[in-house]
């Protein structure tokens, strides 16, 4: 019987432990999208304890502890940080099957060389090792990502965000980390609550120094906006959303709804489904103009407990997975950008484990002239566990090239998250294996060896054009 978290963790065959620790555990991490806090990094925080590098802003743990019963005072509340560890270390030996239970152990492994099982009769004396370690220079959050081997960290950043802390960081020439940021402009079609969105498009505009009255001034500022963060090292887009419309829109059309949601009536459903394409799509086009990348993240249904969003607020663990479609909006938003010759490299996630095959099989319809120009992101949110990475791996090999994915991401605020990348680097090199050992793949270290080399490091290295 082996022992938890030995060497050869998740690796079952001779060919699968070579391919992991000759070929991909040294690989360095290009992380090209997290939520990591820029100002974190730029000023190279220095974390009093493990619950602020740990827990602070983890909805995984926070769904966890509450399905252990534990009170949400400990989770979002009032709490004091060893009281809300405690909490945390009462819920790891019920996460048995679950994510969690891997990731907290290799974290405290990786991090601070810890072996004990957390638990309440060892939190008191892993909550005072971690402290100590967490005191020391080498422990800040640069010194966290540099023990990782984290070349280049992208954040997530709104089109409004002066990147102040990204420029702190720039000017600094920091030796452990590269930092670049994200555009990210959900807000700027987000009609959820008419209110934030005019208070939005307002601030919109003053980041530029003008005023937004209409359709056309909103592209005006957005690809200012775009332009700004292209000059401040960004190379990627994200958008977030439940699908993708690709609804056939005017300038005309958008700028109706637009002044109608400014004078502020709710547009209905079809205006707001127009809205979101017209955004998306006219971004779109100016990633592809840029040369970016353009990340989709689609199918979380959002804070679906509403008595929890009005007491906690989002983004606090109350989301799930959505059964949308995705087929028809997302071929015509991809179609209609190609049609031009305006489709930029493309990386698609989706959330519903049911829809792997169809992304899988919907970026084989738009490639050409940059190899895996669309992409099959990684397993997301929900499947960033062990199946979900061997469904996603097995569709996209199945569907498209594995040979050409770009592997792996945190998706992450937790400077503690990266040993997610040697979960996912294992997970994939047991995949591997056991098509070598089945006779499925030949045992060629000639093509075995590069493949697992570009999924973990030079795919995205080759990829994105990060300066």
């Amino acid at each position: 019987m082996k022992s938890f978290l030995d060497d050869d963790f998740l690796l079952s065959t001779s060919t699968a432990r070579r391919l992991y620790h000759e070929v991909a555990a040294k690989q360095p991490i290009i992380d090209y999208h997290n939520h990591l806090p820029p100002a974190d990094i730029a000023e190279n925080r220095q974390f009093a304890n493990l619950f602020e590098a740990w827990l602070e802003g983890d909805h995984y743990k926070w769904r966890a502890m509450r399905t252990a019963g534990i009170e949400e005072r400990y989770c979002t509340g009032d709490a004091s940080p060893k009281e809300k560890f405690d909490a945390w270390a009462a819920t790891v030996p019920l996460t048995l099957g679950n994510p969690l239970y891997h990731w907290t152990h290799l974290e405290l492994r990786r991090y601070f060389g810890i072996t004990d099982l957390l638990s309440p009769d060892t939190v008191d004396n892993i909550w005072k090792k971690a402290n100590a370690k967490l005191a020391k220079p080498e422990y800040s959050a640069r010194g966290l990502l540099k023990m990782m081997n984290v070349e280049l960290v992208c954040t997530t950043d709104d089109p409004a965000d002066d990147l102040a802390q990204h420029q702190t960081h720039r000017a600094q020439r920091s030796p452990e980390v590269i930092m670049l940021p994200a555009f990210r402009p959900d807000k700027a079609h987000n009609f959820a609550d008419l209110k934030a969105w005019n208070s939005y498009i307002e601030h919109l505009g003053d980041s530029t120094g003008s005023s937004i009255t209409c359709w056309d001034d909103l592209v005006e500022v957005l690809m200012f906006r775009h332009a700004y963060f292209h000059e401040n090292g960004c190379r990627v887009s994200d958008h977030g959303v439940e699908f993708v419309p690709g609804t056939d829109w005017s300038p005309e059309q958008a700028d109706t709804v637009m002044k109608k949601a400014l004078m502020g009536e709710m547009p209905d459903n079809d205006e707001i489904l127009l809205f979101r394409s017209a955004v998306m799509e006219s971004c779109g086009r100016m990633d592809a103009a840029a040369g970016w990348v353009m990340q989709i993240h689609l199918g979380a249904l959002r804070s679906v407990n509403p008595g929890k969003l009005i007491e906690i607020g989002p983004d606090t663990g109350f989301d799930v997975i959505g059964d949308f479609p995705q087929a028809s909006g997302l071929a015509r938003h991809l179609g209609n950008l190609d049609r031009d010759d305006m489709l930029p490299k493309t990386i698609l996630y989706n959330l519903n484990p049911g829809d792997n095959d169809l992304i899988g099989s919907m970026i084989g319809a738009f490639q050409g002239d940059i190899p895996g120009k669309v992409q099959f992101g990684s397993g997301w949110w929900f499947n960033d566990q062990k199946d979900g990475i061997i469904r996603q791996l097995t569709s996209l090999a199945n569907q498209g090239l594995l040979s050409k994915f770009v592997g792996m991401l945190t998706d992450s605020r937790s400077f503690l998250s990266f040993p997610r990348h040697e979960y996912f680097r294992r997970i994939l090199c047991e995949l591997v294996g056991g098509w070598v050992e089945n006779g499925e793949i030949p045992n060629d270290p000639e093509l075995l060896d590069p493949m697992i080399e570009g999924i973990c490091y030079t795919n995205a290295r080759d990829y994105f054009s990060f300066e």
